[in-house]
């Protein structure tokens, strides 16, 4: 099974004013940067300088339509 690693940088300034970036790497190398906002997500794939934006109203909706495991809240 592939390692993934999740890295994030937050800000420092108002979260209303700038994403949140979580940089994703599987195996150590980098599959993208998943940015987060007050208003949306958008994934940068890893080489690209446009990325794939999503409100989080769709987002969910994928997520309840397409998720196949559910975790515990901690």
């Amino acid at each position: 099974m592939a390692k993934h690693d999740v890295f994030f940088s937050i800000p420092q300034r108002a979260l209303g004013k700038a994403d949140v970036e979580f940089q994703v790497k599987q195996d150590g190398i980098v599959l993208g940067t998943l940015a987060v906002s007050n208003g949306s997500i958008v994934w940068f794939p890893k080489g690209t300088t446009y990325g794939l934006k999503m409100n989080w109203a769709k987002f969910d909706r994928l997520m309840q339509g397409e998720a196949t495991r559910f975790e515990k809240r901690k």
